[in-house]
């Protein structure tokens, strides 16, 4: 028995739609209680996945919206468990009384990520597939939607499943021998899985090391915007990010500390951080500041040099450039495009990409050069780059396992201690897909999500 969970599954501020979600046994009698069509049949008896419209009537039985409504019954539903959704106009006071209306009807509050927890639990989704749920809400990139939507698709089980199928393969096998001496079953070497089990480590390895650049698509390419004081920073981290985030002032020396944002540019999640203006100075505040700025310069993955286009390349802004590139890779950034442009030395004229913060002018091909300094990871399209430590953690240890497994099998160790390292990988990847996974770890998966997913 699976009580009825109800939620409000759209964000909290008026909009144009807002959805009720519900699952769990009896939910065709809930809904029939609080959705009434204008015509025909009631909802429980018509067909799944059919979009009625009708009333959303309040725990007195009157009428609060005109929505429509679908059910879906178990097991052909998100959740595995019988579902229903009713799609509401976007007021939250009305979705507030149809939420208290199932509740009256036998509903109670879903908990967060219940309705994801469910799916999970009834084996509609293995467990990298329900991370992949919440990573693809927080998406902040087209890479990160792709590669959430490759992992909700089944890619890193697809990668993952070979390799289990192969230890299960020579598991299976032995201990058939071993049970079964008196039957004809071909006899046990642990050379004819050597192949297989040598795919399984690159295959592993391949991917334990794709949450290396999982930074990338998540949580951003550290990149420092870095220049002289009044070289326009602030007013390019504003254009970037469209809105007015950092002050911007004619006084050099406005920026005293590090401010960070997380930005798409050139298709490239960037974690931008606007710095104080590099120079000498005698205010205690503004070099504590530029000590930032040579901090967060260092640490960076890219970093945009900005140098006013309007007045002349000197050799301080040069020696500001070779700091850069000693730190990261570097796109030079002629700024104020939109005045009259100073005479630069070609070799930095010609690197250098202008941009006008107040007319949007080069924007474009700031991206274009940031795309070409990080790549797009090959794997982003196929959804096999793992997001998350848990994830990486459970595929390191099954390949250092089955690697050992194939270290026995070369120094002519007997075929238990063989098993012992295969049945250990098995038991990391059963982890991974949530085979054997400890609810603790479940409960820690399911708290990142909000309520009514």
């Amino acid at each position: 028995m699976s009580t009825p969970i109800a939620a409000i599954a759209t964000g909290p501020v008026p909009a144009g739609i807002g959805i009720l979600r519900l699952s769990g046994d009896g939910v065709p009698a809930i809904i029939d209680r609080v959705f009434r069509p204008f015509q025909g049949a009631p909802m429980s008896a018509r067909p799944d996945r059919v979009l009625v419209y009708g009333s959303l009537l309040s725990e007195a039985g009157e009428t609060l919206d005109l929505c429509l409504c679908t059910l879906s019954r178990a097991p052909h539903s998100y959740t595995g468990e019988d579902c229903a959704e009713l799609q509401c106009h976007g007021s939250p006071m009305v979705l507030r009384l149809g939420l208290s209306a199932l509740f009256a009807a036998g509903a109670r509050q879903a908990g967060p990520g219940e309705f994801t927890r469910r799916a999970f639990l009834n084996g509609k989704l293995d467990l990298v597939q329900a991370e992949a749920v919440i990573d693809l809400i927080h998406a902040e990139s087209a890479l990160a939607a792709k590669n959430a939507a490759g992992q909700l698709g089944g890619a890193v089980l697809r990668r993952t499943e070979a390799v289990y199928q192969t230890l299960r393969d020579l598991s299976s096998h032995y201990h058939a021998v071993i049970d079964f001496p008196d039957e004809d079953i071909e006899d046990f070497t642990l050379r004819a899985y050597e192949d297989r089990l040598r795919a399984a480590v690159r295959d592993l390895d391949r991917l334990a090391g794709s949450f290396r650049r999982a930074r990338l698509i998540t949580g951003g390419l550290p990149t420092a915007i870095v220049g002289r004081p009044n070289a326009g920073k602030s007013s390019l981290l504003n254009a970037l990010l469209g809105y007015e985030r950092a002050i911007v002032t004619e006084i050099p020396g406005t920026t005293r500390d590090t401010i960070s944002e997380r930005c798409e540019l050139g298709g490239v999640l960037l974690r931008l951080t606007d710095t104080a203006g590099l120079r000498e100075s005698a205010d205690a505040v503004e070099r504590l500041g530029v000590e930032r700025s040579r901090a967060a310069l260092a640490e960076a993955g890219l970093a945009l040099v900005l140098c006013d286009g309007a007045a002349p390349f000197t050799g301080e802004e040069a020696a500001l450039l070779r700091e850069a590139e000693a730190a990261a890779p570097t796109v030079l950034v002629r700024s104020k495009a939109d005045l009259p442009q100073a005479v630069w030395p070609e070799e930095y004229a010609a690197r250098a990409v202008a941009v006008s913060a107040v007319t949007g002018a080069g924007l474009e091909a700031l991206g274009e050069a940031v795309r070409a300094l990080v790549p797009a990871p090959e794997q982003a399209e196929t959804g096999e780059i793992l997001t998350s430590a848990r994830q990486a953690d459970a595929v390191g240890r099954a390949k250092e396992s089955v690697a050992a497994a194939l270290d026995a099998m070369e120094q002519g160790f007997p075929p238990d201690a063989v098993l012992t390292e295969t049945e250990e990988a098995m038991q990391a990847l059963g982890e991974l897909s949530g085979r054997t996974v400890r609810e603790d770890v479940t409960n820690g998966i399911f708290e990142r999500f909000c309520v009514g997913k």
